[in-house]
């Protein structure tokens, strides 16, 4: 059952991926898939940087979606959601490293958890990197200060706390806001886009080469984030989808062999990446792809970014803007502006377009 949810996101998320290069950009069955896929730290980041709002549109859909789960197995006594205080400067900080940190690694956590799946050596780096200095930051040497900056807090971490309103007036709000979005974004939808015969019939057409709408998919995602909490509390674990602390942990089991922090969270991650192997395998688009020096280094330092980032603001676009965000709580919603300003930051200054670059073509990763 661990692998369930984790699997699927693999599946969803590189197929948005393929959907977009299958449809767009792919003159050749043996061209492999451009670095500037689409990943969700792209909805940030073309917000800022070209005003794009569709993927982030797509996100606040998934948002509401999961709201309207999540407070529904609460009424039913199904999950319990536990009432947080806000720790508002970590989330600031923490944020700022994180948008950061993820233009340089070249994708979010669970973006570089299914392109390291997908053999992206640059994502095998800033895996390893993101997963030992979350570590570092939440069991390590600088756990203290973490705990330190994330014990600044403000009391009443959610709206529905902090206003006294049913959380149902704000799943009301926010799923009026994704309507109207979806609606906004439908005649853009529906531009017909060039595409290549289907090469496979069936569900594997569905999985691997189907052009799917955003939107739906940020529905499914949102169920799946939502099947993800009662699976994950039969185990002893009150939480959803998240990805930093679970990395931290399976670090921690690797280098001291705790079996204790083997739980819920770890097989997660776990699945993500063997789920994205199986889906790059299944496309015919899995290759062990070699970077340049500049792009690994650049790689590193945004996994180190990203572990100290997320565990400052606890947690990644995964744990503030997806499930923390759905339960209306100060953390996710904070967080998630400041991660949007740090990507937005980063994008402009390392891809500024040039127009020398501009006219030289694109350096190809090696494939062994």
């Amino acid at each position: 059952m661990e692998g369930c949810c984790s699997s699927c996101i693999s599946v969803i998320q590189r197929k948005q991926c393929h959907d977009h290069y299958w449809a767009c950009c792919r003159p050749d069955p043996r061209v492999r898939l451009p670095a500037r896929s689409i990943l969700r730290h792209r909805a940030f980041r073309d917000l800022t940087l070209t005003g794009n709002t569709r993927w982030f549109s797509a996100l606040i859909v998934l948002v509401a979606v999961h709201s309207i789960g999540l407070f529904l197995l609460n009424s039913f006594g199904v999950i319990t959601l536990e009432a947080e205080p806000f720790p508002w400067l970590a989330s600031i900080v923490g944020g700022l490293i994180f948008g950061w940190a993820m233009v340089y690694a070249g994708g979010c956590a669970t973006g570089t958890y299914y392109r390291a799946g997908e053999g992206l050596v640059g994502s095998w780096f800033a895996l390893i990197f993101y997963a030992l200095f979350s570590a570092v930051m939440k069991l390590g040497p600088l756990a203290g200060f973490t705990e330190g900056i994330r014990g600044i807090t403000l009391d009443n971490g959610s709206l529905q706390a902090s206003t006294g309103n049913s959380p149902w007036v704000f799943v009301a709000v926010i799923s009026a806001v994704a309507i109207w979005l979806t609606v906004h974004h439908k005649r853009k939808l529906k531009a017909p886009m060039a595409t290549l015969p289907p090469r496979k019939t069936g569900l594997a057409h569905l999985l691997t080469e189907k052009r799917w709408n955003p939107f739906a998919t940020a529905v499914v995602i949102g169920i799946i984030a939502t099947i993800a909490w009662p699976l994950s509390a039969a185990t002893g674990r009150n939480s959803g989808l998240g990805i930093t602390t679970p990395s931290a942990n399976l670090a921690g089991y690797l280098t001291t062999g705790d079996t204790q922090l083997i739980d819920w969270g770890v097989m997660l991650v776990i699945g993500i990446l063997v789920g994205s192997f199986i889906a790059a395998k299944a496309s015919g688009e899995f290759r062990v792809r070699v970077p340049d020096k500049g792009t690994i280094i650049k790689s590193i330092i945004g996994g180190i970014g990203m572990g100290v980032g997320a565990a400052i603001a606890g947690g990644c676009i995964a744990g503030n803007a997806m499930v923390s965000t759905a339960q209306f709580e100060y953390q996710g919603w904070v967080s998630m502006v400041f991660m949007i300003v740090g990507s937005g930051i980063a994008a402009k200054v390392s891809i500024k377009p040039k127009k020398s670059q501009a006219a030289a073509p694109a350096a190809e990763s090696r494939t062994v």
